[in-house]
């Protein structure tokens, strides 16, 4: 398990070599000049060409990349006899560092923080502005993955024992609704339904984020916000899984090994709940996984539409103000969940199912 583990963590870091590649060449190559976004139009050339020294646009691609993975890299070298500069770079990305070795009379390995480059429009360094807004979009996709789960579950199996029945048949033209409309589509009519026509009944708001902020200034926990944009992003999964549970648990219904069980007398809650579900489960544990991951990156719709604080909305923003550093850093930690996340799946399928043997 420990090889399979360490093999699959190298996998993921080729994985994210190659997505930091990608993104950094996707967005070098974009239109925009970051110093004079930085400056404003009226800045003079002098002051201009600084900051593009200072963030090192004055060098060759090959050296902007190394750059890029020095930042990265939580292990990186450093100048400690400059004040200055760090290597490559500006001297306040890194608020705290432990030296390991020295491999010069200047330059040591360092241990630190990753650094994700500073925004160039509000100057704040990019991590700060994921640590504020990936807590709301994560509440969000837990909240969306764990209704759809919850509820896939449960009416994929009774779709499942009721094969063929009213019920069967409704649940599969909601799922395949659920899969039809898209998320921004559906958005927009549940914030107008329930937020706006039914708010009397519902006590909804059509708008709004997890901390809502008064008139005084202070923040409070609001947490029936937080409902209708969890239906809205959660309503796709849950008609995949409800699909898949029922089609994965018919499947291993009709194997032999259920219909011995059921020969000897096993009563059909046993055999449905011990044997059969946790072996049906498998595609849907790879479905849900994919879907937290996508929903991470993938809320950017329902979080616009709810006006809903999380980074989805702030990548949206920057998009909008060509602040390259937040949508690449955003885009990174993505990728890393999705990494993440598969790597915890394949030891999940490893427990649940004694037929998959990990080598």
């Amino acid at each position: 398990m420990i090889k399979f583990i360490l093999k699959r963590l190298f996998y993921g870091f080729l994985v994210l070599l190659g997505v930091i590649t990608v993104v950094f060449l996707l967005f070098n190559v974009l239109p925009g000049d970051p110093a004079r976004m930085m400056l404003g139009q009226r800045a003079d050339q002098v002051s201009i060409d600084a900051i593009n020294k200072d963030l090192g646009r004055d060098r060759s691609l090959n050296t902007q990349f190394l750059m890029y993975l020095n930042d990265l890299s939580p292990i990186s070298i450093h100048e400690p006899t400059n004040k200055t500069h760090f290597l490559y770079l500006n001297p306040d990305k890194y608020t705290s560092y432990k030296k390991l070795f020295s491999v010069s009379a200047t330059k040591v390995v360092v241990l630190k923080y990753p650094y994700l480059r500073r925004s160039y429009i509000s100057k704040r360094k990019v991590a700060d502005i994921v640590r504020d807004t990936l807590p709301e979009t994560t509440i969000l996709a837990f909240s969306s993955i764990a209704f759809g789960s919850f509820f896939g579950i449960l009416i994929g199996i009774f779709s499942a024992i009721r094969k063929n029945t009213w019920f069967d048949k409704l649940a599969l033209v909601f799922a395949i609704l659920g899969m039809a409309l898209p998320s921004f589509f559906i958005g927009l009519i549940i914030a107008w339904f329930f937020g706006f026509i039914l708010r009397d009944y519902t006590g909804l708001n059509n708008v709004g984020s997890l901390f809502v902020t008064d008139d005084f200034g202070d923040e409070h926990l609001t947490l029936k916000n937080l409902i209708l944009p969890t239906v809205t992003l959660g309503l796709r999964p849950l008609a995949v899984i409800i699909q898949l549970t029922r089609n994965s648990l018919l499947d291993v219904l009709s194997q032999d090994y259920i219909r011995t069980a059921v020969a000897k007398g096993v009563s059909f809650n046993k055999v449905i709940f011990k044997h059969a579900l946790k072996n049906a489960l498998n595609p849907v544990i790879t479905a849900i996984s994919g879907w937290f991951a996508g929903l991470m990156a993938g809320a950017v719709f329902v979080e616009i539409i709810f006006n809903w604080k999380g980074i989805g909305y702030e990548v949206v923003d920057a998009l909008n103000k060509n602040d390259l550093p937040v949508v690449m850093g955003a885009t990174l930690i993505f990728a890393v969940i999705f990494v993440l996340i598969n790597i915890t799946v394949d030891i999940v399928y490893g427990i649940l199912d004694p037929r998959v043997r990990v080598q």
